[in-house]
């Protein structure tokens, strides 16, 4: 038989070869590197056998499908090392994620993992990696399943609710059998370095009224100095913790009073806030947008109209008003904002409007409300209740390649500002969707242009567009390699159509307007936290909500300390003084604790000479400065 190689050659084979047969046929090397295989586009085991025309990739440790492989083998090693440390452990489900893996278990008679197993565990790991046994497939039918499984609620679960004709297979390492499609490494051996990272709980199948599990993550990686490095990393996304530091920073706060995913602004968050939204709104205005204000609330027909009624309506908030009287009672229903949309496209409807008004920008930074589930909110990363920097342009089909240029210039203003790297990605139609093939092809290649022209490459993600348009996605990086999803543009064929937006053509003619959505910071809270984490608290000079902090040496020191905190404001900075009766060590430490910028000594010497000493929060004593020459530093941070 022949098959079918990536690169188009073709190797015959005996029948009934597998896919480790073709890694030997193709060379020694490459036999021995293989950990499985990709057989027409799908993952297998090397034990796999491959048929006449089939195409086949061999992995190996370089390849993209290999970490998936490796962490979810690993997942099965840590569910063996348990059944050996704790007895009639209860598995639910293992998979790999992006970092590492993880497996919801339940122990026995009610015992608990801590971290303090950790050790034991991989301990118990190291020794089944050791033993080199390897990974064992067998299909079984759904009799026999359930009987393996007698003792495993939550397997039996699983292999109930599988399709009818539907293959099931187990893998056994040594003694220990698990229920799982694959594929996996050949054997234990294969994983070079892991470690176990935390726990948390989950809800199984996270339904919130089936029972709480526990989830054991962990990482795998096919080298130490890779696994290391991830570790290193994993700490300085502790240190970065923009919950901890906002907290630690005076930037914001949650209580549990005012509910789940709120955050609530303290005087330097607001600060910070209102900077961000100053210095993109001036932007914006010299970029031809025009800001508009929209409500909170909206009657429930404009949710019916947009959709949102019943394509969103669990996300969203929705409550009675009587707009009659106590004696006959008309009540109406109106919904939250969980998007701004809708308000801007009721204000073009507000006006003719003919193509020479074309394009029309509307921006806003409009708070909206959605419902998530109280397990997902996370700080600021995740809130029921944010702000967008949202944007609507309404043009022309002919105007958008050029719109959406403009618009990824504005991306590359802002993230090259902040020093965020970044990717994007070009989501297309998904099966479910509105709009002709025309009006798709034209979106889509439209967004390809505008990526061409701004030489920016993108990946396609085939099929996850909006059911109603197309979109171009940007991913940031920040200082620790993590990435983001950030700023957004999509194209919108349904809003429009349903509130029936038009203009007048050249020709004298009424046609619906393309609509474009877009957003750059996306969620401002969200933005802020990604902010937080990717400097470790310590935001450039002209966005900290302090930026200078003045430090009197002594008491006859604090008028003139005043005076030139005096200036420093002048300037348009941003200065507190600290002067409390501590020593110097203290107040330096406490302004390095705040992550200021800069902090300025002032003694005998610098009143008299008339300079200032000046402290830099990461390079130190920056040694005396004339005070223009400070102040001049202040005034090229203002906005």
């Amino acid at each position: 038989m022949e098959i079918v190689l990536p690169d188009g050659s073709k190797k015959e084979l005996p029948a009934g070869a597998t896919v480790a047969d073709v890694a030997a046929a193709i060379g020694a090397g490459l036999a021995k590197a293989a950990l499985g295989g990709i057989v027409n586009d799908r993952p297998v085991d090397l034990t796999a056998p491959v048929a006449d025309g089939d195409a086949v990739a061999i992995v190996t440790a370089k390849s993209p499908e290999a970490l998936e492989l490796l962490r979810h083998s690993t997942a099965h090693v840590m569910a063996a090392a348990l059944t050996d440390l704790f007895g009639d452990v209860e598995f639910g489900v293992g998979p790999a994620i992006e970092n590492g893996f993880y497996y919801d278990v339940k122990l026995p008679d009610g015992k608990a993992l801590s971290p303090d197993d950790f050790a034991a565990i991989e301990a118990r790991m190291a020794e089944i990696i050791a033993a080199d046994e390897p990974f064992a497939r067998t299909e079984v039918t759904r009799d026999e399943a359930l009987a393996l499984f007698a003792g495993q609620p939550l397997k039996r679960e699983l292999i109930e609710e599988l399709p009818e004709g539907e293959t099931i297979t187990t893998y056994a390492i040594g003694s220990f059998t698990d229920l799982c499609r694959g594929p996996h490494l050949p054997s234990t051996g294969k994983i070079p370095a892991f470690k176990l990272t935390k726990l948390a709980g989950a809800y199984w199948k996270g339904d919130s009224d089936r029972e709480m599990l526990t989830r054991l993550y962990g990482t795998a990686f096919f080298s130490k100095k890779e696994l290391e490095e991830h570790l290193h990393n994993l700490e300085e996304a502790e240190k970065r913790d923009h919950r901890k530091l906002g907290r630690e920073l005076g930037i914001y706060m949650m209580d549990p009073m005012a509910g789940v995913g709120l955050p609530m602004y303290l005087p330097k968050g607001a600060r910070v806030i209102r900077t961000l939204q100053e210095w993109l709104r001036r932007d914006l205005y010299e970029r031809g947008y025009e800001e508009v204000i929209t409500p909170h609330i909206y009657n429930a027909d404009v949710w019916k109209t947009s959709g949102h009624y019943g394509f969103y309506h669990d996300n969203m908030y929705f409550f009675e008003i009587n707009e009659g009287s106590d004696e006959e009672p008309r009540l109406s229903e109106y919904g939250v904002k969980p998007m701004n949309c809708p308000g801007h496209v009721m204000l073009y409807k507000n006006e003719l409007h003919s193509y020479r008004d074309l394009p029309l920008r509307y921006f806003e930074f409009g708070t909206v409300y959605r419902h998530e589930m109280s397990g997902v909110v996370h700080g600021l990363l995740r809130a029921r209740g944010f702000t967008q920097d949202d944007a609507h342009v309404f043009c022309t089909k002919d105007q958008v390649v050029e719109e959406v240029v403009a618009i990824l210039d504005l991306v590359d203003h802002i993230m090259g500002t902040f020093g965020f790297s970044y990717e994007a990605e070009i989501s297309t139609r998904p099966e479910k969707s509105i709009g002709t093939d025309e009006m798709w092809e034209h979106a889509t290649n439209s967004l390809m242009e505008a990526c061409a022209r701004h030489d920016l490459a993108y990946e396609i993600n085939e099929g996850d567009g909006a059911f109603y348009g197309p979109k171009i996605d940007i991913k940031v990086k920040d200082a620790i390699g993590r990435t983001w999803q950030c700023s957004t543009v999509q194209i919108d064929f349904n809003m429009p159509l349903r509130f029936g937006l038009t203009y007048r053509t050249e020709d004298n003619t009424e046609e619906t307007p393309w609509m474009l959505h877009r957003a750059i910071f996306g969620s401002i809270e969200r933005f802020l936290g990604i902010l937080i984490e990717h400097y470790a608290g310590a935001l450039p000079l002209w966005l900290a909500p302090v930026q200078v902090v003045v430090l009197p040496i002594a008491d006859r020191h604090k008028e003139a300390a005043a005076a030139f905190a005096g200036e420093i404001k002048g300037a348009g900075g941003r200065v507190e003084i600290y002067d409390q009766n501590e020593p110097m060590r203290v107040k330096i430490a406490k302004a390095q604790a705040q992550k200021v910028p800069y902090m300025i000594i002032m003694g005998d010497a610098e009143v008299e000479e008339g300079v200032v000493s000046v402290r830099e929060r990461s390079e130190g004593d920056l040694g005396k400065w004339d005070r223009e020459k400070f102040l001049a530093v202040i005034r090229e941070a203002a906005l």
